[in-house]
């Protein structure tokens, strides 16, 4: 008979519970009876010192012993020397019952070998679920329980633990464990104990009872640790698309701060854990143990973040949430292929694969759906009274200002999503994208470069289009003119100080910087046009009279223009010293030529060139954008061109009289 057969007979117990006693043979075999015998009473002293009731499982680990002496000590806490040796005596009982097994051996002796086998594996039975349970819950760090490739076997005897006589053993005690008290353990020892208990059970034909008490403890300290983490495995789609966005985004935090630990340290430490206590066994065998451990809760942990793609309103200010979401699992992503990289753990990867795909279409939903809140913006709103900066410019750009810090993420999401592609997107005016960096990419429409350039430079030219459109609501074209300066140079700022700088580019920066000072220009030609034309020719020579009639005129027309751009403002200090500079360029020279030609103390001499290019330099300070209050800006409506030069006046007199000092 094959010798599993033989193993079957002897080493299942019968239904009464008694062991089975086989038919005497027909005549011993002296020498397989004698080496039992030395087997047996070899180890049936350690065996019984270390009996344990037969009536408790393995995970009693305080029952009472039928020696008295079990519920008072675990045999991994007496020393390594008595656990080896216990290990080593199993080892050999076991290989004499299977040399001895066969038509001349004496039955009485094999059930009796057997008898102290099963006391045996219930012990280490006991053994192996405490430390599994006490010593080793979680891995804090998947270093902690790595071992020297040397220490793991692929034997399917005790890898730990050689052929040795006690005196052997004695002599090889570890001198730096005397007493092996619990706070001496180091996480090695715990796992070379748990890969030897492992070894001995599998060998003595009790594999699937060891590993069916590994995977009921580890499963538990998975579910335990990751609840301990944050996480929640009972949230499913239904129940997050019934929460409030508050709720939704807690439970979103706490995932985040949960889902890296679980993967790097949890998730791999478990399986680092497996390989080594079951180093012996065959790979799919391991990979089977892990993933049965595992892949429960390693599904729920993704499917949550599929879940919270589903369930997440696609709001353009939520997408910061599915970004983090998206980020996390993408980072992770070589972590979840190294540590879930078997056939058995496979339903992870193709979950954490399905979740970014999902996250990725959630993300682009919500640009969408961003995109077409913009177009939509009521052009009905009222203007910006002093031209500064609206609203739309500044929600708009802080919002992309801020996906630009996730441009990582977005390359990937908004690769294989070009905008000039898309039916309900037009091409770029091709004015556009000339000279700009990437616009050969776009062109050609391939490339991360390509996308992200895309997708943000199409972003803002359809801002920009909008406030084109509210411009157009100013009755004064000098304002709108202002309006779209400011405004554009409010973006540009914007994109100069983050992200969005690296993805369009330095020559989109310059190229829209023209612009800005076009739109200068313009406001300069339409609001001063009449204070221009007052002016007399520089290239012909004019009389005392003639020049008191220029800037009679000259004053008349800078009274109506002053009155006309009162509450007016450019909030950019930059922009304002730039169209300040500008316009005391083309009128301080006039304006002094005019005042040299009239006499001192003249009534139509109001005030000196020099008034005049600090009057420049003052305005455009009102609200909208600026440093001003309402208040401010009220006064200033209300005051007298004589009366601001007088405050200028007495300030430059005042400097002036420090300066003497």
């Amino acid at each position: 008979m094959p010798r599993k057969g033989m193993r079957t007979i002897f080493f299942r117990p019968s239904p009464s519970g008694s062991p089975a006693r086989p038919a005497a043979p027909i005549r011993g075999d002296p020498f397989a009876d004698t080496l039992m015998a030395e087997r047996i009473a070899s180890a049936e002293p350690l065996i019984g010192k270390w009996a344990v009731d037969s009536s408790s499982g393995p995970e009693s680990s305080q029952s009472p012993s039928t020696s008295g002496y079990a519920g008072a000590a675990h045999l991994f806490h007496e020393g390594r020397h008595e656990a080896k040796l216990y290990l080593s005596r199993v080892k050999d009982l076991h290989s004499a019952m299977l040399l001895c097994i066969g038509e001349y051996s004496n039955s009485r002796l094999i059930v009796r070998a057997h008898e102290l086998l099963q006391t045996a594996v219930r012990r280490l039975s006991q053994e192996f679920h405490r430390i599994l349970s006490s010593q080793l819950p979680y891995l804090d760090h998947p270093e902690s329980v790595s071992i020297p490739s040397s220490q793991i076997s692929t034997r399917s005897s005790f890898s730990d633990f050689e052929y040795e006589s006690e005196d052997e053993l004695s002599a090889k005690q570890f001198a730096a464990e005397p007493g092996m008290q619990e706070d001496e353990r180091i996480p090695n020892a715990v796992v070379s104990d748990l890969k030897a208990i492992a070894d001995c059970l599998i060998a003595c034909g009790h594999g699937k009872e060891c590993m069916d008490i590994y995977k009921i403890v580890r499963r538990l300290v998975v579910d335990e640790e990751l609840y301990h983490l944050g996480f929640e495995k009972l949230i499913g789609p239904s129940q997050m698309q019934k929460m409030d966005w508050e709720v939704q985004e807690v439970k979103i935090k706490s995932w985040l701060s949960a889902v890296k630990p679980a993967v790097q340290r949890l998730f791999s430490g478990e399986r680092i854990l497996c390989d080594q206590v079951f180093a012996a066994s065959p790979t799919s065998l391991r990979e089977s143990v892990f993933s049965n451990i595992a892949q429960d809760a390693a599904v729920a942990l993704f499917g949550f973040a599929e879940g919270a793609a589903k369930a997440i309103k696609k709001s353009p200010e939520r997408i910061f949430r599915l970004l983090d979401l998206y980020e996390a699992i993408a980072s992770l992503w070589p972590d979840i292929e190294s540590t879930f990289s078997s056939d058995a753990t496979s339903a992870v990867r193709s979950l954490a694969i399905n979740s970014l795909i999902k996250l990725g279409e959630a993300v682009r939903l919500t640009l969408g759906n961003f995109e077409a809140a913009v177009q939509k913006d009521s052009a009905k709103q009222s203007a910006i009274s002093s031209g500064g900066i609206h609203p739309l410019t500044r929600d708009v750009v802080k919002y992309l200002a801020r996906l630009a810090d996730y441009s990582g993420v977005l390359a990937d999401i908004l690769a294989d999503w070009p905008v000039d592609s898309s039916p309900e997107h037009p091409r770029f005016p091709d004015s556009y994208c000339a000279d700009c960096d990437s616009a050969a990419s776009v062109a050609a429409g391939y490339g991360d470069a390509s996308a992200m350039f895309t997708h943000f430079a199409w972003l803002v030219l359809v801002l920009l289009c909008k406030i084109d459109g509210k411009a157009e609501q100013y009755k004064d074209v000098a304002l709108s003119y202002l309006f779209l300066a400011n405004n554009l140079r409010y973006v540009i700022d914007r994109v100069d100080r983050s992200n969005l700088r690296h993805l369009l580019g330095e020559h989109w920066v310059k190229k829209h910087e023209s612009k800005v000072k076009l739109y200068a220009s313009n406001y300069e030609r339409t609001g001063w046009s009449k204070v221009f034309s007052s002016q007399a020719d520089l290239t012909v020579e004019i009389s005392s009279g003639q020049a008191k009639e220029s800037l009679r005129k000259f004053n008349a027309a800078l009274e109506e223009g002053r009155a006309k751009q009162v509450g007016w403002a450019v909030p950019d200090p930059k922009l304002r010293d730039e169209i300040a500079s500008s316009l005391a360029q083309k009128l301080v020279p006039a304006y002094r030529r005019l005042y040299d030609g009239c006499p001192r103390g003249d009534p139509v001499v109001r005030f000196t060139p020099d008034d005049l290019d600090d009057y420049l330099a003052g305005m455009l300070r009102a609200t909208g954008g600026g440093s001003e209050s309402s208040s401010t800006a009220s006064s200033r409506s209300s005051s007298h061109w004589p009366s601001l030069l007088r405050r200028v006046k007495g300030g430059r007199r005042e400097k002036s009289r420090a300066g003497d000092v």
